[in-house]
């Protein structure tokens, strides 16, 4: 039913890279500050973190997010299982364990056929099957592009929270998948992605970060997010703004997909890093350069996360992460706050 349909072609935006850029949202959200109002509130939308957090008053909190796009691959299963790993990621992001997850689809009914939906929800299916918990039910209108996600529901201790503006300074920064997917997407839309890359970037984006939660009870890892659409410069810009500090990068240890500089030689970036560099392009140090803020500005879909772990308990992350099958080195530090958010190292 499927094989001769590209999705992206029914999408003006791809992904995570649909994403409305930092700059805009700052003005759509700049009153709303829920916390103010509400004391049980331990997690709003002041910060831009992942997900909202509130308290139960048991010693536990429940976590609520959602997140949903238009479609980043060509196969119905793979857009719906990528979209449902981004969703749940959230909620590992913020150290906690999914519960339950709630679909939301939009679809454009006089394009695209019933059944093509119906493997779009299987692959979301399948994702929430990976994470352990069920898909119960959604909410579905007619729209003119084809859009999935899911709201997901999770649970965390309190004192095993994370969020993403509670950073220490000497801090080190760990990245826990490689960047380039937003490239690689765009070099799909284009027809010029070769199958393995493609292959690559869909098996990363559908792999759960299931890891966050693990972080949960390790106090030495002092801040969590996840990089998505606004790219590693973004989710680190609102770390280090978040906790009153600057950043240093050393880019030569960025994990980076494959063959992602042929694909920059091709000029072939999504439109979404354009808008992320003119949201924040300002914060970034003058020394990084136009390819390093394409790489950097990328936005990614279901991308790794951004750990920071105290600087003389980096030996015992790695080993941790090891164990948990990741062999993860530090990419940069946290610094006093200077003028600018992000610097080379």
């Amino acid at each position: 039913m499927s094989e001769n349909i590209k999705l992206t072609s029914f999408s003006h935006g791809a992904g995570c890279g649909c994403k409305i850029s930092p700059q805009i949202l700052d003005q759509i959200l700049k009153s709303d500050k829920p916390k103010a109002s509400h004391p049980l509130l331990l997690v709003g939308n002041e910060s831009r973190d992942d997900a909202a957090v509130f308290d139960w008053q048991n010693g536990e909190a429940v976590i609520s997010t959602t997140d949903f796009f238009m479609p980043i691959v060509d196969d119905p299963f793979d857009f719906g299982k990528i979209a449902a790993t981004n969703a749940i990621s959230d909620i590992y992001a913020m150290g906690g364990s999914p519960l339950m997850a709630i679909a939301i689809l939009g679809w454009p009914i006089d394009k695209l056929a019933p059944e093509i939906a119906a493997q779009v929800l299987e692959g979301g299916r399948a994702a929430c099957a990976e994470a352990g918990i069920p898909l119960a039910g959604g909410h579905s209108i007619d729209s003119p592009e084809p859009i999935f996600g899911l709201a997901v529901t999770g649970k965390v201790r309190k004192e095993h929270l994370k969020q993403n503006d509670t950073a220490t300074k000497g801090c080190m920064l760990y990245l826990t998948k490689p960047l380039g997917v937003g490239i690689l997407s765009t070099g799909q839309k284009r027809g010029i992605v070769s199958p393995a890359d493609l292959a690559r970037a869909v098996k990363q984006m559908s792999t759960l970060n299931s890891f966050g939660e693990k972080l949960g009870p390790l106090p030495y890892v002092t801040s969590l997010t996840d990089v998505t659409g606004f790219g590693l410069f973004g989710h680190l810009v609102e770390m280090a703004d978040g906790s009153g500090l600057s950043a240093k990068i050393a880019f030569e240890n960025l994990p980076l997909l494959p063959n992602i500089d042929h694909y920059l030689d091709q000029k072939c970036f999504p439109g979404g890093t354009a808008r992320n560099l003119a949201s924040y392009g300002e914060r970034l140090s003058e020394e990084i350069s136009e390819r390093q803020r394409y790489i950097g500005a990328d936005p990614q879909t279901s991308g790794g996360l951004l750990v920071a772990v105290e600087a003389e308990h980096t030996a015992a992350f790695e080993k941790f992460a090891l164990e948990q099958g990741l062999e993860l080195s530090p990419i940069g530090e946290l610094t006093d706050r200077k003028e600018k958010a992000i610097y080379l190292a």
